[in-house]
């Protein structure tokens, strides 16, 4: 399989047949007056194994690239691999009476009378290929294999000892270097490593800092790493190769304020093949800045609840709310309360930790039975979300849940009272979780009816499908709730997909919340991958409105916390719209909300 990316940046496979047959030839095709472009193809080509289907791309690219000497090495490479040895033999050898003397030209040549069987000649070739240019990585790498095979390490050391001391090297130095770490002799290592980044010059060639900062941070030396590498390093030429070493040297040593700069830096590149690794760094950054200890009583925690009405995605003054919800009216208020579970490992403390799936689906629970509650009974529905003021502001995840009498009381209190109260408590234990949902009247805290329903904790969308009937019968069994018929535009996604809309609901209630006073910016990470997600579900359900509205209203929420983000994903945006219209009145109402979103 190979890796690709379509226009939003989504990662897809192919196979390698598929690839070769129907992909590369219209690359080739589009390349083929573009020598840049022609060289990145023939040589990604010859690196995947297909250089029967480059074979005239690269002899075009032979006859047109402004840089000789790169398209006589390629041609000469394909006509030796082709085993056309006595052709690429002439080739070679006419360019260096054309053009003069060329390191990688020569190397080439001399790979060729290996082949030819004239061995003395091949290394007499090479050795000269290093006097003209010793910083081949080909070349250097094949001079110390041939005298590390015949004289064991102390001879392949000494080989790039000949090849250091030749004007202008840098390369060999590099790899004395990594020897001289990993014998613990770091002195004699920096020593090696300056004098390379002094021959090398501005910019620093990336696999000098790669290799450099990589040997260091193997060893320990992260110190030593970031002396080094960080002044030189440049995001747009070095990129992730280096990078990723900078990150985790920051990390390990505890600078997170300057990882997460090189992580952003990172990011400003638009390169989906570096989005996981970075995605993986924003999240262990958000993990080693949590606190280390446990809240005390000396902490003074204060809690409090926030409040979602109706479904989270569809805010009250929206246009869109005539799309999707018809009832108006005075209607009774259902509240929704979860963020309790049992968990495998109980901590024995208020603990600070990262977000994990119990705590997610604590909070997306109660925001889908709100939802499917406002839409689909004759009632109004709000969720109530535990939220932690101080010391530190997030969601809270408590051990147990609410007691009735109490949890009635909370949601008694605002303007809109509630009348009925459904409280939701998670076992999350092996694979098999469980749900306790209770049916409370807020009035006086008595518990009219109570269900429990086993779900896979991968695959929840039957339990939770089975958890709502219940529900909505005990509504009207209990309270006189009666059900309606929902607007048609309001549609859930399906198998693992609901999987996702579960994670994008909670995830929309933390974009939220990050705007709040006195949240802090750590509170937040992954934004990125949150409107990845969203997009991709757009892209798998593209007439679908509900997940279009909950896209364009967590790229709205995301706009107040990182408007940068958000700017940078204005163009997949808008093609999402273009591309995939709605009927009717949606598509305008749509049109509306992106202006308003993009817009400054």
């Amino acid at each position: 399989m190979i890796r690709v990316y379509d226009h939003y940046g989504r990662e897809m496979f192919i196979t390698r047949q598929e690839w070769r047959d129907n992909v590369l030839p219209g690359t080739i095709e589009k390349a083929w007056s573009k020598p840049d472009e022609l060289y990145a193809v023939v040589v990604g080509a010859l690196q995947d194994g297909f250089r029967a289907n480059v074979v005239k791309a690269a002899e075009q690219l032979y006859r047109t690239d402004p840089v000789p000497s790169r398209g006589a090495c390629v041609w000469g490479i394909v006509l030796m691999e082709e085993g056309r040895l006595n052709e690429a033999e002439k080739l070679l050898q006419n360019f260096l009476v054309a053009q003069g003397e060329d390191g990688s030209i020569l190397t080439n040549l001399a790979k060729v009378y290996t082949k030819q069987g004239d061995a003395r000649k091949s290394e007499q070739t090479l050795w000269h290929a290093l006097e003209i240019d010793p910083n081949q990585a080909n070349g250097m790498s094949w001079f110390e294999a041939i005298h590390r095979e015949r004289g064991g390490e102390a001879a392949g050391q000494e080989a790039l000892r000949r090849v250091a001391a030749l004007p202008g090297s840098w390369r060999a130095q590099l790899w004395l270097a990594r020897s001289a770490v990993a014998s613990a002799q770091l002195t004699q290592a920096l020593t090696y490593y300056q004098e390379s980044l002094s021959h090398a010059g501005e910019p620093v060639p990336t696999d000098l800092l790669m290799q450099m900062s990589g040997d260091l941070g193997n060893r320990g030396h992260l110190a030593e790493l970031l002396r080094l590498t960080a002044p030189r390093f440049n995001a747009a030429m070095h990129g992730l190769q280096v990078g990723n070493n900078l990150i985790k040297a920051h990390v390990d040593l505890g600078q997170l304020d300057e990882a997460k700069r090189l992580v952003e830096t990172l990011y400003g590149q638009n390169r989906p093949d570096w989005r996981e690794t970075l995605q993986f760094w924003e999240t262990e950054i958000a993990k080693k800045g949590l606190p280390a200890s446990p809240l005390s009583a000396a902490d003074s925690p204060q809690m409090t609840m926030l409040t979602v009405e109706g479904p989270i995605w569809l805010r009250n003054d929206s246009p869109a709310a005539m799309l999707i919800r018809a009832q108006t009216g005075e209607l009774p208020w259902v509240s929704f309360m979860g963020g309790s579970a049992d968990v495998e490992v109980p901590p024995d403390s208020i603990q600070h930790q990262m977000t994990d799936t119990p705590g997610r689906l604590s909070r997306a629970l109660p925001l889908f039975l709100a939802e499917q509650t406002d839409l689909y009974t004759q009632s109004r529905a709000k969720t109530l979300v535990p939220w932690m003021v101080a010391p530190r502001a997030g969601f809270v995840l408590f051990g147990k849940p609410y007691g009735d009498e109490d949890a009635a009381h909370i949601a008694r209190e605002g303007s809109e009272p509630a009348d009925w109260l459904v409280l939701t408590h998670l076992v999350t234990i092996g694979s098999h979780w469980k749900v306790q949902m209770r049916l409370v009247r807020t009035i006086d805290g008595t518990c009219l009816a109570n269900w429990q329903q086993t779900f896979h904790r991968d695959q929840p969308e039957e339990g939770f499908g089975s958890l709502v009937s219940l529900l909505h019968a005990g509504l009207r069994e209990h309270v006189g709730i009666l059900p309606r018929p929902s607007a048609s535009a309001y549609t859930v996604p399906q198998g693992a997909w609901f999987t996702d809309y579960m994670l994008r609901l909670e995830q929309l209630l933390a974009v939220r919340c990050a705007a709040m006073d006195r949240v802090s910016p750590e509170f937040l990470h992954g934004e990125r991958e949150i409107l990845d997600g969203s997009l991709a579900q757009c892209l798998k359900y593209p007439q679908s409105l509900t997940v279009r509205l909950l896209l364009m209203q967590t790229a709205a929420a995301m706009k107040k916390v990182r408007p940068d983000i958000v700017r940078a994903y204005a163009d997949k945006l808008a093609k999402l719209h273009r591309d995939n219209p709605l009927p009717g009145r949606a598509q305008s109402v749509l049109q509306d909300m992106i202006d308003d979103v993009l817009e400054g």
